[in-house]
């Protein structure tokens, strides 16, 4: 090979990456906000890249995700929003309890904002109703904060003799208060016994798991937070630990060896805003597209973990479950 060609074929291949770098730089850029982890996280993630896919964008070949994590630290939220206006991206994603900052819409009254939560859009303020958002925010919503009174039904059946019934809560998050007042009227209504626990920091959640004995605590219900989320591994344990049936509100717990979750399904959430931030990449505008309500529920059992806590599973149970875990 003469010389030339070898410096004309190599300049080639060193064009490649360079001119794919270029490609990437000219991908839309897609905001992800969460109040959750990435690594406890990863499983929704692959979910919304799903739906983002379903739209024909795939990451890194035609648009990139840019992600922002406050880890449970949901004070971080005003900063890291700020950083994706800043940056600036095409579109926000705003998860995992990320929601909550949309109320003030400080910022972003420009940049297309898709959010997933699991409180009522309209009464929070994000949208002016559900099948006509109006501005520039819509979303995906999912009952959980809601489903309290419901929880605490399975776990009576799940633990029928259990007198004292806690609740670990967490009325620093916004949905937080409802919650506890949702659950509160339920027991009143069904004569059972319940305990409110904090669980708004690391060492409350410790100190409400050491207050079971004393309070004779039998079963424990789980509030919905995505806060809890992040400590979703460390929340199982200490049920194993303190050998407390608990039921949770994602099937994540229930896989994690929860021993029991009913919710709506958190992964289809994630799907579908990751459909709507495709559609909003595509030209379609936030005011047009009406809220969408995740309508998938799931009731998860884990069989592994009631024999370790030596609890038997009804057969009514074990009928209504959507997956047993073995």
């Amino acid at each position: 090979m003469k010389r030339r060609d070898f410096v004309a074929l190599l300049g080639g291949a060193t064009a490649w990456p360079l001119a794919a770098g270029a490609q990437q730089a000219l991908n839309p850029v897609v905001g992800f906000l969460s109040g959750r982890s990435p690594a406890e996280a990863a499983g929704v993630v692959a979910a919304f890249r799903r739906g983002l896919s379903e739209i024909g964008l795939v990451e890194p070949r035609n648009v990139t995700i840019e992600f922002r994590w406050a880890e449970g630290q949901f004070d971080r939220l005003p900063a890291l929003l700020k950083e994706l206006v800043d940056r600036p991206v095409a579109v926000i994603a705003a998860l995992g309890g990320s929601d909550q900052i949309l109320q003030q819409k400080a910022a972003t009254t420009t940049i297309p904002n898709i959010f997933g939560t699991g409180g009522d859009p309209v009464a929070n303020g994000l949208v002016a109703s559900l099948n006509r958002p109006g501005g520039n925010v819509t979303g995906a919503t999912f009952l959980t904060a809601a489903l309290g009174a419901k929880r605490l039904g399975l776990l009576r059946e799940l633990a029928p003799g259990a007198q004292v019934v806690a609740l670990l809560a967490n009325p620093n998050y916004f949905l937080g208060p409802v919650q506890i007042r949702d659950v509160e009227e339920a027991a009143r209504a069904l004569g059972q016994r319940l305990v409110v626990l904090d669980g708004s920091t690391d060492e409350k959640i410790e100190a409400a798991f050491a207050a079971l004995a004393p309070h004779h605590v039998t079963a424990l219900l789980v509030g919905s937070d995505p806060f809890f989320d992040t400590r979703r591994e460390r929340l199982v344990a200490l049920a194993l630990q303190h050998r407390v049936p608990a039921i949770y509100q994602f099937r994540e717990y229930a896989v994690a060896g929860g021993l029991m979750s009913y919710g709506t399904s958190i992964s289809e959430m994630y799907r579908l805003v990751g459909l709507y931030v495709g559609r909003i990449l595509q030209g379609e505008k936030p005011a047009d597209l009406p809220v969408v309500q995740v309508a998938k529920f799931e009731l998860v059992i884990n069989l592994k973990t009631a024999k370790a806590l030596g609890v038997k599973i009804s057969d009514n149970l074990l009928s209504l479950a959507d997956e047993v875990v073995e």
